[in-house]
């Protein structure tokens, strides 16, 4: 039988110790706050204080636009696009990186985190002057594989993750059984990283669909949210309607980083694997 790791309770942290670290989570989410609480603010300026009452009416109106939906659907298609070339590519990479060792894997697994690890800037500018080498025009797909330089890491991560704590004995056992190549990993190793698989792509998801800066580089003339958003800091009679937007892409980036969560949590121990 499994035995369940059980903690036991220490000294309790001391006043102050606790009011820094409430005093940091709300200084680090009271930005948030103000425009959640904004996008429900009746009046049309942007900082009366205090509000005069709360309504709907920015919602409506931020659902009627046409400029808003189109960016909306533009970012969840790049989003869509980067996310499933990430699946792709982050589980073949994380299957020939996982295990053997071999000439130049430490500078293969480099290239792979790297695009993630660079300034944004960086990475943008580089997909920028590739395009042009190629004389590619910027457009739809030149975003979606700007997003999936960077989403491919969050798939690889996750899958090698998994991948590594999954006993071998499980191949070994399916290969004394007559099992193929395919039969192994359609029913023995993609059941172990099926979690890890979703909430890799999760995060992908959501990574790309609030990118600004690579974005920037490579849409050309397309404007996806996060560009939409950067346009309107220079209209302030739409502060209503652009607080109602941002509070969409907290919600929409923020679900899905809960449910990669609530997935990947608990899952440490691998089916199969002896204590």
């Amino acid at each position: 039988m499994r035995s369940e790791a059980r903690y036991e309770d220490g000294p309790r942290a001391p006043w102050w110790l606790k009011v820094l670290a409430y005093g940091g989570l709300l200084f680090l989410h009271f930005p948030i706050l103000m425009v959640g609480l904004y996008a429900f603010n009746t009046e049309e300026s942007a900082f009366s204080f205090p509000l005069k009452g709360l309504t709907l009416r920015w919602f409506q109106a931020a659902a009627e636009r046409e400029d808003v939906l189109g960016a909306i659907k533009l970012s969840l298609q790049v989003a869509v696009a980067s996310t499933a070339v990430a699946l792709v590519l982050g589980t073949l990479l994380a299957g020939a990186l996982y295990r053997r060792r071999f000439f130049g894997k430490e500078a293969i697994n480099l290239m792979v985190i790297l695009p993630i690890a660079l300034p944004g800037i960086i990475t943008g500018i580089a997909l920028l002057s590739a395009f042009r080498l190629a004389e590619v025009t910027p457009n739809f797909w030149t975003i979606a594989v700007g997003h999936a330089t960077f989403c491919v890491v969050m798939v690889y991560n996750n899958v090698v993750a998994r991948l590594r704590r999954m006993p071998h004995s499980l191949l070994e056992a399916s290969a004394d059984l007559g099992a193929d190549g395919f039969q192994t990993f359609r029913h023995v190793v993609m059941p172990q990283m099926a979690t890890a698989l979703l909430a890799g792509g999760i995060l992908a998801f959501a990574l790309s669909f609030d990118e600004l800066i690579v974005t920037t580089f490579t849409a050309g003339h397309e404007k996806t949210l996060p560009i939409w958003l950067l346009d309107q800091l220079g209209r302030p009679r739409d502060v209503p309607v652009t607080n109602v937007v941002a509070l969409w892409v907290m919600l929409i980036t923020a679900v899905p980083i809960l449910v990669a969560w609530r997935l990947t949590r608990g899952t440490e121990d691998v089916a199969g694997s002896s204590k």
